[in-house]
């Protein structure tokens, strides 16, 4: 290779490197070290002590480019010779991102030889080596440690050259080196299937139904969990027990606070008020227009708690009775009766009654509970009420 292809060699590495320092410019080292010369036997000069300094930038983690300048001094038995050089290397690593990496370099350059007996002479060089780096901690400075084979690749006479080199590397902007903090094991302290992080309720019983945020379900808000709850339906704000139910002191299904007949008597049937059912329930308010099977005003309330009243006792087998005051033909009043009968048990079911457990039955005018003679008395007559078949 001449001097020529050697500097073109030179200024194609020159602008790697600039490259090199355009993208990693963070990645940049500088290395002095000193250096050992096991020169070649036909200079017949002394094995020497030099130095050198590598500048050079991180492409990758195993790949690194380098430009270095060296100098050495070796006495002879008949001349004095002074070797300088320039050259570019590649260095490759063989145990990237470890503290103790080997690596191995090859590249070239040129070398200046003086002698205080031959003319200078610049040639070209080739450098092929192998190396060791280590880190000192997780800072930017290694210990590296060095051997190549200098060739010189044009001269009157070509000489190879054994270099040792000891060196101390600084890599400049190297990130220190932090402890990464782990992560907190996932914890869920109750084994209710929520995290602690997210756990507002960290002490659950195991087992126990948790909604998102780890605490026991509670559908009605009584504060008594789902689990626990024996009335999950109670009211917003109504006093319970530990059971999550309504005080009920005479144990008739109706809570205290709805209960109007508080006293009524162990297993006595009671109404959706707590009052006990009588075989007939008389449906007070339920009345119709005269000629019609069409409700007044204000009936509608009273049928929604007969409902009430039918749902709290499902086995009960009721008929609704039709009635009609004396006003027109038997036959037709028999006909209304039935019809009136049958508008009672569709409101009932509507609010929940068992339908399964209910017939219509019309009577007609014959059965009155009141004068016909008198409006008052005709409109009392236009009823209907409720019969309990099996009490």
């Amino acid at each position: 290779m001449g001097i020529r292809s050697s500097l073109q060699v030179l200024m194609v590495l020159g602008i790697s490197f600039v490259a090199a320092s355009a993208a990693n410019a963070a990645e940049m080292y500088v290395t002095p070290s000193v250096t050992y010369i096991d020169d070649d036997t036909n200079r017949a000069a002394d094995d020497s002590v030099g130095g050198q300094v590598a500048v050079g930038w991180k492409l990758s983690d195993r790949f690194l480019v380098e430009g270095v300048a060296g100098y050495t001094s070796m006495p002879g038995f008949y001349q004095d010779i002074d070797i300088a050089e320039l050259s570019a290397n590649v260095l490759f690593s063989l145990g990237p991102n470890t503290r103790l990496s080997p690596y191995v370099l090859a590249g070239t350059g040129i070398m200046r030889t003086s002698s205080n007996v031959f003319a200078t002479e610049t040639s070209a060089l080739a450098n092929l080596g192998v190396g060791v780096m280590y880190g000192f901690g997780e800072g930017p400075l290694s210990l590296r440690i060095e051997w190549r084979t200098r060739f010189e690749l044009y001269n009157t006479i070509t000489h190879t050259d054994q270099i040792a080199s000891l060196a101390l590397q600084y890599m400049f902007g190297k990130e220190p080196y932090v402890v990464p903090i782990p992560e907190p094991v996932a914890r869920d302290s109750d084994s209710d299937g929520v995290l602690d992080k997210y756990d507002v309720c960290q002490s659950t019983p195991a087992g126990q139904s948790v909604n998102s945020r780890g605490c026991p379900l509670d559908s009605d808000g009584d504060s008594v969990a789902d689990d626990l709850d024996s009335c999950r339906n109670t009211p917003r704000g109504a006093i319970v027990d530990a059971s999550g139910c309504e005080p009920d002191n005479d144990h008739d299904s109706v809570p205290n606070h709805l209960d109007q007949c508080p006293a009524t008597g162990t297993g006595v049937r009671v109404d959706s008020k707590g009052c006990e059912i009588r075989a007939i329930i008389e449906l007070s308010g339920v009345s119709f227009e005269s000629n019609s099977d069409q409700l007044l005003p204000g009936a509608e309330s009273v049928l929604i708690d007969a409902a009430a009243s039918l749902r709290l006792n499902n086995d009960f087998i009721v008929e609704v009775a039709g009635h009609t005051d004396s006003s027109g033909s038997a036959e037709y009043n028999l006909m209304l009766s039935k019809s009136r009968a049958n508008t009672v048990l569709n409101y009932l079911i509507t609010y929940g009654a068992n339908p399964a457990n209910l017939t219509a039955r019309g009577y007609g005018e014959a059965e009155p509970i009141a004068d016909n003679t008198t409006a008052e008395g005709r409109v009392a007559n236009r009823r209907v009420e409720l019969r309990i078949l099996n009490r």
